[in-house]
């Protein structure tokens, strides 16, 4: 559940409020992640991991740690379990909450296996029903008038050894290959869909491709190719559905065709529709995303309530990826895939090492000097916003600095498009009444 200092933490972390944009982000961003909601992280819910059913140990690999080691060990009621920690680890009085203290965007990890005919469930074990959940929320959000960006947290055969937010703790990393990155773009394809067509989606405004890459760009073959695949899914689906995107023509196929499965197949079938992976997508994601669609009760028909008029007057979503610095080993540059609106994220906690000496006066004048925004935009990655970020430290501080320290934070990385907190139920740990 979520912690009793909840408001209070968000009150110490937030800024003034700013509007959301008819179909897009807020000019500043002041925003929290809904960590542990539909990607759960054990490390934050001890306690409650423990009630569920699940293990701590040292290496998360070798225990039920995880989301894919709980639902392998109880498979008969993985679904239940997860369910009930859904409902109440992410709730209307958490959004009353965010809302009243000011928060102006959410970003939801999201993990492959909420579009669930990708899994394979021979091999993969993951609960099911979060995209029910997912939907539930992103009513409640619409309604409250804060925006989303949906990020692909946990990708298809993990993208980060032995971390706990891909889903699955492994050494054995299987992302970066021909078939998880397709399914990965599938997944893209589906939630693009999804956020045009689902009136529940109506406040999402950006996807995110991935979250948090391995660093070493020489352990990520080929994710130069998808940066750019990623970006022509997403705009080959809303030239599909009729949105406009500036500096691409329109789609003939979506006035012949009378629903949204129709005009996915008719562009496949495009031979100058971006390259023959794309392509590809398109003709594969048509049945997952008729499954989805069944399960949500989602009318696909072009001609229901002048669905057609109303993708034409759509703005295409903002593409997201971690900055090009995320990586080193002469890493290929996202800004090389754009195609339409796009920002860049870039997280940053202090408490991992690395980035200033452990005590108070490095770590205010580091922060109070940050050059990421300004190396960042030199390389084309603007507007960039800080997605992760926290108050945690390497040495033990006072309620006095944790205060100082958010503050310092928000004035930095407000220099920028604006900062997303890491998680407040988490970061209210932190603060002491």
């Amino acid at each position: 559940m979520p912690s009793s200092h909840f408001l209070y933490a968000l009150y110490i972390l937030t800024a003034l409020l700013a509007v959301v944009k008819a179909a897009g982000l807020p000019s500043k961003i002041y925003g929290v992640n809904l960590g542990s909601w539909l990607v759960l992280e054990p490390w934050m819910l001890p306690q409650e991991w423990l009630d569920m059913g699940g293990q701590q140990c040292g290496d998360c690999s070798t225990c039920i740690a995880s989301e894919f080691a709980f639902a392998k060990a109880y498979p008969n009621t993985v679904d239940a379990i997860f369910n009930k920690h859904w409902s109440t680890w992410f709730t209307q009085t958490d959004l009353d909450q965010l809302k009243a203290a000011g928060i102006n965007t959410v970003r939801i990890p999201l993990g492959y296996w909420i579009v669930e005919p990708l899994v394979d469930r021979t091999s993969e074990y993951y609960p099911k029903g979060g995209i029910l959940q997912l939907r539930r929320g992103l009513k409640q959000i619409r309604d409250a008038g804060i925006a989303v960006i949906l990020d692909h947290h946990a990708l298809p055969g993990v993208q980060s050894p032995n971390q706990m937010f891909t889903g699955r703790c492994t050494k054995d990393v299987q992302f970066y290959t021909p078939y998880n990155y397709h399914r990965a773009l599938i997944w893209s394809g589906v939630m693009t869909a999804l956020s045009h067509l689902d009136p529940a989606f109506r406040t999402v405004a950006s996807l995110q491709a991935v979250n948090e890459p391995i660093m070493d760009a020489n352990q990520t073959p080929g994710y130069g190719q998808f940066q750019k695949n990623f970006v022509q899914v997403v705009r080959a689906v809303e030239l599909a559905l009729g949105i406009p995107v500036s500096g691409v023509a329109p789609l003939s196929v979506v006035s012949s065709s009378r629903n949204v499965t129709a005009a996915l197949s008719a562009a496949s079938g495009l031979p100058n529709l971006f390259n023959s992976e794309v392509r590809q997508v398109l003709q594969d994601m048509v049945p997952v995303l008729t499954k989805v669609a069944l399960q949500l009760t989602l009318d696909l028909n072009f001609d229901q309530q002048g669905l057609k008029v109303e993708l034409r007057r759509k703005s295409p979503l903002i593409t997201n990826f971690m900055d090009v610095n995320w990586q080193y080993n002469n890493p290929s540059n996202p800004a090389d895939a754009k195609i339409g609106p796009q920002t860049y994220d870039n997280h940053l906690y202090y408490s991992f090492g690395g980035v200033a000496d452990a005590n108070e006066e490095a770590y205010m004048t580091h922060v109070c000097n940050l050059d990421r925004i300004e190396k960042d935009a030199a390389l084309g990655n603007t507007p960039l916003w800080f997605g992760e970020w926290g108050l945690s430290t390497q040495f033990t501080a006072s309620d006095a600095f944790l205060v100082k320290w958010a503050d310092a934070q928000k004035y930095s990385y407000s220099k920028g498009a604006g900062w997303i907190l890491h998680n407040p139920n988490v970061c209210a740990r932190y603060i002491k009444q």
